[in-house]
């Protein structure tokens, strides 16, 4: 076992290292996440995170190839390894200094640092390190003991796909939709209960349509009721500028039964009613917002 460990090494590690190097490089997101990432307020410029973020996965993107091409070769090995304590350095320091960000280890997450970059970061160490030392090929493992081999590297995989907060979508999220369907909500007293409020509220504050009236509303929540299946939360708020300004109820509505583990981002409803008429105010730019998921209420 130990030897088919050392001999596939070089295999996983050059998977893992390829997949973030490729998505820095050639993805897109990579300059969206820039802005999120503990890079961006080291260096305090997006631009320059993305740079680095970009250099960096083209150096994971050399790695892998070296891992692949010349695995006996310590020299991938120990680069791997000091690319693995070079993330543990960033990641702690990154973990104090901006513990709100994400890491941007793979450029398209934008959660927290939490322990699971540090454990994939160490993976990184420790692979490299154990492939610098064992100087082993990883062909001879795949065509001697085939049957071992895949059940190594679908056991390796597994762990790195555990280890990466972006692929949660693809497997933790459906896992949670499928426990809240089979258990039920862990916070609900009776199959009858509905999401708490607070997860309501949690869930319309990290949605586009809250920014979109963000610069409208002037108050915490001040009431909120369910209607045929909706969730309604009321705010207080001014439309309008300094002149003709004047007081509105901010009312969103979302699916009641929505919240974090529930998959992607639900649909809000917004509407503007005027405080002293109760008519509701057409509001433009809310029909005009470059998303789907914000929708003005009707009626």
């Amino acid at each position: 076992m130990l030897s088919l460990t050392t001999g596939l090494a070089p295999l996983v590690l050059a998977g893992l290292l390829g997949w973030t190097g490729a998505v820095k490089v050639f993805s897109r997101g990579t300059a969206q996440q820039a802005p999120k990432t503990a890079l961006a307020r080291m260096l305090r410029s997006s631009e320059r995170a993305t740079t680095v973020l970009r250099a960096t996965g083209a150096g994971e993107l050399l790695i892998a190839a070296g891992l692949l091409v010349v695995p006996a070769n310590p020299v991938p090995g120990a680069a791997a390894a000091l690319l693995g304590a070079g993330f543990l350095g960033y990641l702690g320091y990154g973990r104090a200094v901006a513990p709100e960000s994400s890491c941007g280890c793979s450029a398209s997450e934008d959660t927290p640092i939490t322990w699971r970059a540090f454990a994939r970061a160490a993976v990184v160490l420790i692979g490299g390190a154990t492939v610098a030392v064992a100087q082993d090929t990883w062909w001879p493992a795949v065509t001697e003991r085939p049957a071992g081999a895949l059940a190594f590297l679908a056991g390796a995989a597994a762990v790195l796909v555990a280890l990466s907060a972006d692929l949660d979508r693809w497997w933790l999220l459906p896992l949670r939709r499928t426990r809240l369907r089979v258990f039920g909500h862990p916070l609900l007293g009776t199959a009858t209960d509905q999401v708490p409020v607070a997860a309501s509220v949690e869930l319309l504050e990290n949605s586009l349509a809250w920014q979109a009236a963000a610069p409208v509303v002037r108050s915490a929540l001040l009431d909120h009721w369910e209607d045929d299946g909706w969730r309604i939360l009321q705010y207080s708020g001014v439309y309008g500028d300094r002149e003709n300004a004047r007081p509105v109820a901010v009312v969103f509505a979302l699916d009641a039964t929505a919240g974090r583990d529930t998959g992607d981002d639900p649909i809000v409803r917004v509407s503007y009613v005027d405080a002293d008429s109760g008519e509701a105010v057409a509001v433009d730019e809310l029909r005009a917002a470059p998303s789907r998921r914000i929708l003005p209420m009707a009626g």
